[in-house]
């Protein structure tokens, strides 16, 4: 806490800590966390690029009713 402490005082460290709040989360950190796909079950490069590619329509269609819930019906 101390550390923590002293690298916030100085204005310098106050920007950068302010900058960390406005970080995008990654698409992979947010899809691990939120859809709890943590590992892959397929093997292949072939079988885990289409497995990704489903795990990612699927994300993009809960955003979408989430966003725009007129239209998923």
């Amino acid at each position: 806490i101390d550390t923590m402490k002293h690298a916030l005082k100085p204005l310098a460290g106050k920007k950068r800590y302010a900058l960390s709040k406005q970080t995008v989360e990654s698409v992979l950190g947010i899809i691990n966390l939120v859809m709890k796909f943590s590992q892959f079950m397929l093997r292949d490069l072939i079988n885990v690029g289409n497995e990704w590619t489903r795990v990612c329509l699927a994300w993009n269609l809960k955003r979408l009713a989430v966003l725009h819930p007129q239209f998923v019906r």
